[in-house]
């Protein structure tokens, strides 16, 4: 896809992976409104020229502010980046189910609300592009974090179908699969981490090539192993 002149809604993009994608795609000539739900973050990124729907994605009412937001506009790029992960390990304490509940709507029934509301516009353009950002934990789960897997387990399965409904039309579909990304959410984390500009600009570079899906950094790897063995990725992975 050429990118220049393209308008784009990015959700999650006051923080993150999100917040890097905002400022590249901007880079190359794209309008981007984007959405946040931290107060502080959605002033911050308001006062560094964008526009920001402030909004909460983990509830219908979220979904309904973004979806009015962007009405009477045109989109035709849109980035389901906005996730979250949740404590849900019982070796440690009963999960919050609530904390649960609202984590699953966010990474999962969020972005499938704003396709659906949002399809009619992007079947209008001459081209348009859906990105729906999963994980490479939607290849194989950790054991430590279950339901953030499954979600962008689900939302993996999901985009694949997707894509198969709308081969014949102008809208395509990429998923992108980010490894452990350097941000506020992984803070907690050890080990090597992908630095999030890095991610934004592969993920970008697949938008521009017209690529379905997008093995950003070690998914790759990961990828490339699961398809020699995918029982020894998951045996590997459910270790943490």
């Amino acid at each position: 896809m050429q990118l220049n002149g393209k308008t784009a809604l990015v959700t999650g993009g006051t923080d993150g992976i999100g917040a890097e994608l905002i400022r590249q795609l901007r880079a190359k000539g794209v309008t981007v409104i984007t959405q946040g739900r931290n107060a502080d973050r959605v002033a911050a990124t308001r006062a560094d020229g964008f526009e920001v729907i402030a909004a909460d994605l983990s509830t219908p009412q979220g979904v309904k502010a973004v979806v009015d937001g962007v009405a009477g506009r045109t989109i035709d790029i849109l980035i389901n980046n906005a996730g979250a992960g949740v404590d849900h390990d019982f070796r440690e304490k009963t999960p919050d189910l609530a904390a649960t509940d609202s984590t699953v709507f966010l990474n999962f029934n969020a972005p499938i609300h704003l396709i659906t509301e949002l399809m009619g516009m992007l079947k209008g353009r001459s081209e348009a592009l859906i990105v729906n950002v999963t994980s490479g934990l939607a290849i194989a789960p950790m054991a430590g974090s279950p339901v953030y897997c499954a979600t962008k387990a689900a939302l993996r399965s999901y985009t694949m179908a997707l894509r198969a409904q709308l081969k014949d039309t102008q809208v395509h579909v990429l998923e992108v699969l980010p490894p452990v990304v350097d941000t506020r959410m992984t803070a907690d984390l050890t080990g090597g981490k992908l630095p999030a500009p890095e991610c934004a600009r592969q993920i970008i570079s697949a938008m521009e090539r017209g690529a379905d899906e997008a093995n950003v950094g070690q998914v790759k790897l990961l990828r490339m192993i699961e398809s020699i063995s995918p029982a020894l990725v998951r045996r590997f992975m459910l270790r943490f």
